[in-house]
């Protein structure tokens, strides 16, 4: 587990994290490492959404990127035991939480795997999302707040494509204490209004840069170049 390229990811100071997610491949890994992404998602098998892979194909690029970039394991499973067997077998950098654990579980997940970060997804649906966001905050690293909805009779835990209410985003990021990273629904087209109207650490994309299922090259370095005017120390 690549410690310097999650503690590069999630350290205070220097300029706004870029996430790009649904990463599919080797070749899509240095595709949005030549474009400048901090970090890649990595999706294993989910209830609904676009981006799962095999986890040996999850591996393969974990140990592809190396120091690069932080590799973060994205994982629907909601118990401290399953989700500690998925770390063993892949290795990443950071493991993000697509729906909820009870407390006990973040407690467990820590213990047995201090090395690892743990990003905790908050489904922005409301202003009950707040106070969800501050009752996780002490036990993740970080925060990343979604469009899905996990009462939906198929579970939808990202990809959705939809931009949710960033007034609420801005009071969870103005409430917690941890880094905060904003998804759902962003494309070059709308991610400087969506950081000027947050203010996050950092911003995740995935259907946004994607063409016929694929990352495409051009959307993902127009992506990036879209947030660099907005790029910001975070304090």
């Amino acid at each position: 587990m690549d410690a310097d390229a999650r503690t590069t990811l999630l350290n205070r100071g220097g300029a706004l994290r870029v996430k790009v997610c649904c990463i599919a491949s080797t070749e899509e890994a240095d595709l949005a490492l030549a474009a400048g992404a901090h970090a890649l998602g990595l999706v294993s098998a989910m209830p609904s959404g676009p981006g799962p892979i095999p986890e040996s194909d999850i591996s393969a690029i974990v140990r592809h990127v190396g120091t690069r970039a932080a590799t973060v394991l994205l994982t629907s499973r909601q118990d401290a035991l399953g989700i500690g067997d998925q770390l063993d077998r892949i290795g990443p950098a950071v493991v993000q939480l697509v729906d909820e654990l009870p407390t006990s579980e973040y407690t467990t997940l820590r213990a047995a795997h201090p090395s690892v970060a743990i990003m905790q997804v908050i489904h922005v649906r409301g202003p009950a999302s707040v106070a969800e966001a501050i009752r996780v905050a002490p036990f993740v690293d970080a925060i990343l707040l979604d469009s899905g909805n996990p009462t939906a009779a198929v579970k939808e835990l990202g990809g959705t494509g939809r931009v949710h209410d960033w007034a609420v985003s801005r009071a969870i990021r103005d409430a917690v204490p941890v880094p905060v990273f904003l998804a759902g629904g962003l494309r070059a087209s709308n991610v400087a209004g969506a950081i000027d109207a947050v203010r996050p650490f950092g911003v995740d994309v995935c259907s946004g840069v994607r063409d016929g299922g694929h990352l495409d090259s051009e959307a993902v370095h127009a992506f990036i170049h879209a947030t660099n005017g907005n790029r910001f120390l975070n304090s």
